[in-house]
């Protein structure tokens, strides 16, 4: 049997029960989208956390403010600690002791399946910081699935144009964007983006890609070691690559000196221009186009081909050497010494120096169409 109010008793039943399910709704959505918020003074600051995704973008004011999302079923359990930390205001999102973190994050969401370890100090920091210390601390694993902590924190962080910002992050996701800043991006295994940064950047990842686009910095360091690394519209001083597993790809490339390093994997630049080059490989082959003449050029390829495009007013002496493989030219080059697999000799007025050494492979060297 259905009971229904009476009628008179209809309206304040009915003005009621909306008035519930208002309030529930609007609690729910409350607890979705709380968000703690934190402070950091001072021109140095550091945020520590090891799972969730981290935005980066530039701020308004004084201040670094930090956003911090907490997420899964043991979120209360996290706690947020902002204090002085060795010289830096530091916020560290803390996780509890002796049981693993699980992150059901993009890591889940990509099918990656490894854990991730490290080793955590008790005030939550971990890596090697500014000062060049060495940390100890208990041993912690974050993983996407099975028992432990099932926790994690998305923080947004805006900072100030003139600050210096060091994110250390474990596992997940990594994004800087707009920052106009000295900026250090230190993940374990992670995706890591940054785009329109102003300043100077350094990013290290122990695993997972690296993608820099539309920077101008007054020096520019990348280290991943395994992974691939992009580069966009870059411009700096002094750039650094160095990869232990993973190629390295890059287009407008404009850095007064660049150093790239991949000890497996295959490094394409174009549109490079830049005075003093020095590209090595373990294995893998190299492939740059220059749109202005470099001063010096070295390449070593350990096992791959070299090769390199020039623009056709080159003047430069070249030493070319081949453990297997043949050298070709385009550019019409007076000869001082010739052997099988050596050539040494000048292009033009001979004002630059370009010394290419290929393991296994042949050295090109090709006239640009400009």
């Amino acid at each position: 049997m259905q009971i229904f109010p009476p009628p008179h008793a209809r309206s304040t039943f009915l003005t009621l029960t909306i008035g519930v399910v208002a309030a529930t709704v609007l609690s729910a959505g409350t607890a979705v989208a709380q968000t703690e918020r934190e402070t950091l003074t001072g021109r140095e600051v550091s945020v520590y956390n090891l799972a969730g995704r981290i935005t980066v973008e530039r701020g308004t004011g004084s201040d670094v403010t930090v956003e911090v999302a907490r997420g899964g079923r043991d979120a209360a359990k996290l706690k947020i600690v902002s204090s002085q930390l060795r010289g830096r205001n530091a916020l560290r999102v803390l996780y509890p002791a002796g049981d693993d973190v699980v992150y059901e994050g993009p890591a889940r969401e990509r099918g990656w399946g490894n854990a991730t370890d490290l080793r955590v100090d008790v005030d939550g920091t971990w890596g090697n910081d500014d000062h060049g210390r060495d940390r100890d601390g208990r041993r912690v694993r974050v993983k996407t699935r099975g028992s432990g902590t099932e926790a994690w924190a998305d923080l947004t962080i805006r900072v100030p144009a003139g600050k210096s910002v060091a994110v250390y992050l474990a596992t997940g996701e990594l994004n800087a964007t707009g920052v106009d800043s000295d900026l250090r991006i230190d993940v374990a295994a992670a995706r890591v983006t940054a785009s329109s940064i102003r300043g100077r950047l350094d990013i290290d990842a122990g695993s997972g890609a690296v993608d820099v686009r539309d920077a101008t910095v007054t020096e520019i360091k990348i280290g991943n070691g395994s992974g691939g690394v992009r580069v966009t519209n870059i411009t700096s001083e002094r750039c650094a690559v160095d990869v232990g597993s993973g190629g390295v790809v890059g287009t407008s490339v404009r850095c007064g000196t660049l150093n790239v390093d991949a000890g497996s994997g295959s490094v394409r630049l174009e549109g490079v221009a830049s005075s003093d080059v020095n590209v090595e490989t373990g294995s893998g082959g190299v492939t740059l186009v220059f749109t202005t003449a470099p001063k010096r050029l070295a390449v070593d390829a350990g096992s791959s081909g070299v090769t390199v495009t020039l623009p056709s007013m080159l003047g430069a002496e070249v030493d070319i050497e081949t453990g297997s493989g043949g050298i070709t030219s385009d550019f019409a080059i007076k000869t001082t010494h010739m052997a099988r697999n050596e050539l040494r000799g000048t292009i033009g007025d001979g004002s630059a120096h370009i010394r290419i050494e290929s393991g296994s492979g042949t050295v090109r060297l090709r006239k640009s169409a400009n």
